[in-house]
Formats: structure tokens, sequence, C-alpha cells
């Protein structure tokens, strides 16, 4: 009888906390759903619980880059380096953070920081992206060139990528490149009006017009 007893109490025990799982708010679906004020509620809520939830800082950065609160999602993500100093999740949320703030250098450290922790991490492509992009800021366009190209081979099928690729070769001076890289990119896309006029620059700078 004892036995029977204690067996029903862990039952009720374990479906009481299956419902309470079922009734909690999803921060991950909420952000995936792009429901992204729901999202960061919902972290923030987790947070006051459990402050050292890394996951809850995550999702919350993310949710706060989509939302376009850079500043703050620069400053919770310096808190979770408090808890975590080399995840690659809240490395990648700092650098995206600083690059919208217009913070070059900040960011392109932070994204380095990411290749190097994370090579094949789940936010690599844009990583890649992203230093394209600062290095063009930065007039280096031969670094962009590299960065950028290593983010086509990622993503191949990205015709707004290989037109910043076209740019940033052609700004390097290297103008058969950068017409296949404007071409591949109208290939991808033939409403692209930016790769049409990156043709047409490139083939009259070759004379080719």
């Amino acid at each position: 009888m004892r036995t029977r007893l204690i067996f029903a109490c862990y039952v009720f025990i374990f479906s009481t906390f299956s419902l309470m799982a079922q009734d909690r708010p999803d921060a991950l679906k909420e952000y995936r759903d792009g429901n992204y004020k729901e999202a960061v509620e919902i972290c923030l809520q987790e947070l006051e619980l459990m402050p050292g939830n890394l996951d809850s800082y995550v999702v919350l950065g993310w949710s706060l880059l989509q939302l376009g609160r850079y500043k703050d999602a620069e400053s919770y993500a310096n808190r979770a380096q408090d808890i975590s100093r080399y995840d690659p999740r809240i490395i990648e949320i700092l650098g995206e953070a600083h690059y919208y703030q217009g913070h070059n250098l900040e960011a392109l450290e932070f994204f380095q920081e990411y290749v190097n922790l994370a090579p094949e991490g789940s936010r690599i492509d844009y990583v890649y992206y992203y230093m394209g992009e600062i290095y063009i800021r930065l007039g280096r366009f031969r670094h962009s060139d590299i960065a950028l190209s290593t983010a086509v081979r990622y993503v191949p099928g990205n015709a707004s990528w290989w037109n910043r690729l076209g740019y940033a070769r052609e700004n390097a001076g290297e103008m058969q490149s950068a017409l296949e890289a404007y071409e591949h990119a109208q290939s991808l896309n033939p409403q692209l009006g930016d790769a049409q006029h990156g043709i047409e620059r490139t083939r009259r700078a070759m004379g080719l017009q």
C-alpha cells in the first residue's frame, strides 16, 4: 500500500511538471515565428528567474537584432559574456550589434573571433558576408573580395551577395572577375538593377562597349 502511494505521488508530481512545461511560453518558438517582441518579453521573464540562463540571452539577442534594437542587443550580449566568454552565438550577436551601429573595427574583431571559434558555425555564411561589407566600408576591397567569395561559397544562390562581390572586385581593379560576379548575380536575379549597372560599368572599363 505504501509503495502504491509513493508511486501515485511520483506520477502526480511528474504530471504537474509536464503540464507546467507545456504551458510555459517558448521564446525560441516565438522568435522562429517572427514574434520578436513576444520573444523578448519571455526571455526577460526567464532571466529574472534564472539570471544565468545563457540560452535566454541568445534568443534575446537574436530578437533584439531583428527589432533593430542594436544597442540593447550589445548590452545584453555583454552581460552574457560574464556567463560564457567564448560562446560563438554571443560573439556573433555582438558582431552584428556593432556592425549595424557602424562600429566597423569592433564588429570585425567579433566576426573574426567567431570564425576562429566556430569555422563551420550556423552563422558562418553571414559572418563572412558582414566582414566583406565592413571591408568595403573601410576601402579594403581585396580583403572584401576574399570574405565575400567565401560567403557565396556557403550560399551560392544569393544574388545580392554576388553583386556585392562584383562591386568589391570592381573597386579592387579586377574587372574581369568583377564582370563574372555581376553576370552571375544577374543570372540569379534578372531584376537586380545594381548588377546590370555593374555589368555596364565593367564592360565599359574593359573597352567591351
